[in-house]
């Protein structure tokens, strides 16, 4: 169980000194490296009065970005491999929280500490290995995902990023929903509609696509959940109708292996389909890379089956580029009706709607404008705002 906090009343209202768990701070291509690098900024500029400290393993050395003042406590020890981060997160976190002593803890990824001197907010993405069965193979995952379930159960305050992933976890987890806060996330400034020519001109030069005028782009990774068989089946579609000049385009760190439970054999599928001359890799895209690609591409589709906010498809609309997606689990949240939303098993018809952002440049137009709208609903100060706001909420229910 976690602690309770006997100075709780004394601190409503007051500055408060917030422990961070730093696990995935060098880690920026995940998401819950992007979430922690955005939500540490956000706090830092929105409430500049509170202390942070980021609790990192002593072997960790990059630290670029880490906003002013944020304080940094690395830990010792052996933190290699699995086991190292679960003795990070279970033994080494906790003990520094001992030698903080600070309001309280905020665990920015499913993997809060069982035991805690000081109350604990743990922010879940998603539950994806209790609600896919993939994600659910092996030993080892198994036990994992047990402790980090039990573990949650005692937190103070549970933050997720969606009313999507709120209602799995309430369901799967088994938590009353008042203890579970939604605070949706963003896209970073500099994904916008505006870029310079030879910007542009770089990023085609770099990745190879200085020879083609409209792509479609896919960004991120090849997990099973990402549902690329989907599109990729889409795509044979969608070359019929749009011609062999439009090439699918998919951007992400590459797998070490192929086909397992969590990572299908895409290479052999593309081949089975006859889409070698139609896929292009280009592989890890530099994270400053992103946003001109984004605005490059002339669809983004987004074919994922399940997520616990949908990053990508909000990147893409505040970059001006029109998306499809499915309309599953968090993402018409997100798009609202600024994005073409199909079945995660309808490959004809996601091939439709990209057929329509292709062949009808005026609907596009519509879309993408309609997209950029939406993404300017969300910002990152307002998901520090809700953070601030289950930090109060996690102090008071100590208090009680």
């Amino acid at each position: 169980m976690n602690a309770t906090n006997p100075n709780a009343e004394a601190l409503e209202g007051k500055p408060l000194h917030i422990a961070l768990n730093g696990w995935f701070w060098d880690q920026p291509h995940t998401g819950s490296g992007q979430y922690l690098r955005h939500l540490l900024d956000a706090l830092h500029r929105l409430a500049p009065e509170h202390r942070l400290t980021l609790v990192i393993p002593s072997h960790m050395r990059v630290l670029d970005a880490l906003p002013a003042l944020v304080d940094v406590l690395p830990v010792q020890g052996r933190f290699s491999g699995h086991l190292g981060k679960v003795l990070f997160e279970q033994q080494a976190f906790p003990n520094a929280l001992k030698r903080l002593q600070p309001d309280l803890a905020h665990v920015p990824y499913w993997a809060p500490p069982l035991r805690s001197p000081v109350p604990v907010v743990c922010t879940v993405l998603d539950v994806i290995p209790l609600v896919l069965p993939e994600y659910r193979a092996g030993l080892l995952s198994r036990l994992y995902t047990s402790l980090v379930a039990a573990a949650t159960k005692g937190v103070a305050e549970i933050v997720t990023i969606s009313q999507a992933s709120k209602n799995d976890i309430v369901m799967r987890v088994g938590v009353p929903a008042e203890r579970v806060s939604v605070t949706y996330l963003a896209a970073d400034r500099a994904f916008h509609p505006e870029g310079s020519r030879a910007e542009h001109d770089a990023v085609r030069a770099r990745y190879g696509l200085d020879d083609v005028d409209d792509f479609v782009l896919y960004l991120g990774s090849y997990n099973a959940h990402k549902n690329l068989r989907l599109l990729l089946a889409a795509y044979t579609y969608v070359v019929q109708g749009a011609g062999s000049d439009v090439p699918l385009v998919l951007a992400g760190h590459t797998p070490a292996r192929w086909g397992t439970r969590q990572c299908p054999n895409l290479p052999r599928y593309i081949a089975e389909l006859g889409l070698e001359q139609h896929v292009r890799w280009i592989g890890a895209v530099d994270e400053v890379d992103k946003p001109a690609l984004y605005r490059l591409a002339s669809v983004f589709a987004f074919p994922s089956r399940y997520e616990g906010f949908g990053l990508g498809p909000l990147e893409a609309m505040a970059s001006g580029t029109p998306v499809v997606a499915c309309n599953t689990s968090s993402i018409p949240e997100v798009t609202g009706d600024a994005a073409y939303l199909v079945d995660v098993t309808e490959s004809k018809a996601m091939a439709g709607a990209i057929l329509a952002l292709l062949l009808e440049p005026e609907h596009a137009r519509q879309i993408a404008n309609r997209g950029l709208a939406r993404s300017r609903e969300f910002s990152w100060r307002k998901t520090a705002e809700g953070t601030l706001a289950a930090y109060r909420r996690a102090l008071a229910r100590m208090r009680n």
